[in-house]
């Protein structure tokens, strides 16, 4: 459809049951119509009306069990959210691709240069840039196109909003030049490529597969190059748990936060060095424990703790897929509130050490725990030291959950989520 016919259909309701079969809700589906159309005109007066346009999606995502465990090769849970950045896309016959992200300048590559340079690491065009080379790598077809974006993951919350961005790039030109063939995990690789050699960020792959693949996935990351996935059979949406997933914004200072998340990982590899091998995953939990009183003079105490929490993880996060696969959500929520507890206790990622003082999360956690115990299930999202608290309230406590939530953190800093059942995809 060309422009104005596409902003006709949203609205009308003509593509309500392609909305809903991404956003799930009724009212969800009526809250993106506004959206979708500002989208699509944005796309017409900057590129034309008399185009044919479709519309893409990728999601942000939840981390659901296996905090700080990816880096390691860990296990995780995770799972794609209704929150997402959304493409209106048209091909062109110019070679390049023009991505104009709404409030940020226009991103233009040109298809015949797709190598990386250093000196434009950080630079959102080699993130489209990359996505196109990881995928023309691949052997798929990459082609000339423009587009319009616009997202409401928030940045720095958590919930991945660079891997829904990379996502969205990847989905695009798969079902724009290759029906729709280039597969959700090479999509993810693709993603993560880009980040990594073309951004220079050194992230890992769990973002990305989650937004990619969409609904509840396990993950398992022993062999990197080759991670095990497979999605979890149980449906948030139409399973009537009586609880809501709130993601808690506490509005955290971000910055100067990157030695923290690196001595995570680090202290961790310190462990698995001062074994002879490279991770944590390589060595078993019984050889790792019996050798806690020789590595007493190897590394750091946190650093061990931090292992112990590695291995505990793994094991909740087995434990979690065997709960959510029987139905068992009270079982679910006692790992949840242990996994919480383990990172704040043992892989301390609550607060910075930096700034003792401030601790959002901490406060955000300990109200959490006042209305929420031994009613619902709260822990840290993400890497933590500062952002975003995850917890799962009964719907009977949500309105006194949000509203004091909210009287803390402010107005908006509640987002209760719904666990979206695909990945990137082509809604319209």
């Amino acid at each position: 459809m060309k422009v104005k016919e596409l902003i006709q259909a949203v609205t009308s309701g003509a593509c309500d049951d392609k909305l809903k079969a991404v956003y799930v809700t009724d009212s969800a589906v009526e809250a993106q119509k506004p959206r979708y159309a500002e989208a699509i005109e944005s796309f017409g007066a900057l590129f034309g009306y008399d185009r044919e346009v479709c519309v893409m999606s990728a999601p942000g995502r939840t981390e659901i069990c296996g905090n700080h465990t990816d880096h390691n090769n860990g296990k995780v849970i995770a799972a794609s959210i209704n929150l997402d950045a959304i493409a209106v896309v048209s091909k062109n016959s110019d070679n390049i691709i023009r991505v104009k992200s709404k409030g940020h300048r226009m991103n233009v590559v040109d298809l015949n240069d797709l190598e990386p340079k250093e000196e434009r690491y950080g630079d959102s065009t080699s993130l489209v840039q990359g996505v196109a080379a990881g995928v023309k790598n691949l052997g798929f077809t990459v082609e000339g196109f423009d587009a319009f974006t616009m997202s409401d993951v928030m940045g720095g919350s958590g919930l991945s909003s660079s891997a829904a961005f990379e996502v969205l790039l990847g989905s695009t030109i798969s079902y724009l030049f290759n029906g729709g063939k280039v597969s959700a995990v090479d999509i993810a690789k693709v993603a993560q490529y880009s980040e990594n050699v073309f951004f220079g960020k050194p992230c890992g792959l769990l973002d990305q597969m989650a937004s990619s693949v969409g609904s509840i996935v396990n993950i398992d990351f022993k062999s990197v190059k080759e991670p095990v996935i497979r999605k979890i059979d149980f449906d948030f949406a139409n399973t009537n748990t009586g609880y809501s997933l709130c993601i808690v914004d506490t509005g955290g200072n971000h910055s100067d936060l990157t030695d923290d998340y690196a001595a995570v990982r680090s202290e961790m590899e310190s462990v698995a060095k001062a074994l002879g091998k490279n991770v944590l995953r390589e060595i078993s939990y019984e050889d790792f424990f019996s050798a806690i009183p020789e590595l007493k003079d190897k590394v750091n105490d946190r650093a061990i703790l931090r292992a112990i929490h590695f291995y505990n993880e793994n094991r909740r996060v087995d434990e979690c897929v065997t709960y959510l696969e029987n139905g068992d959500f009270e079982g679910f929520k006692r790992i949840i509130l242990e996994s919480g507890f383990s990172s704040y206790m043992l892989n301390q990622n609550v607060y910075t050490p930096k700034n003792p003082t401030e601790q959002k999360i901490s406060l955000a956690l300990a109200i959490s725990e006042e209305i929420l115990k031994g009613r619902g299930a709260w822990r840290v999202h993400g890497g933590g030291f500062a952002g975003t608290v995850q917890a799962f309230v009964p719907q009977d406590l949500l309105e006194k959950y949000k509203s004091t939530i909210e009287g803390v953190f402010g107005e908006g800093s509640c987002y209760v989520l719904i666990i979206r059942p695909v990945g990137g995809c082509q809604v319209i």
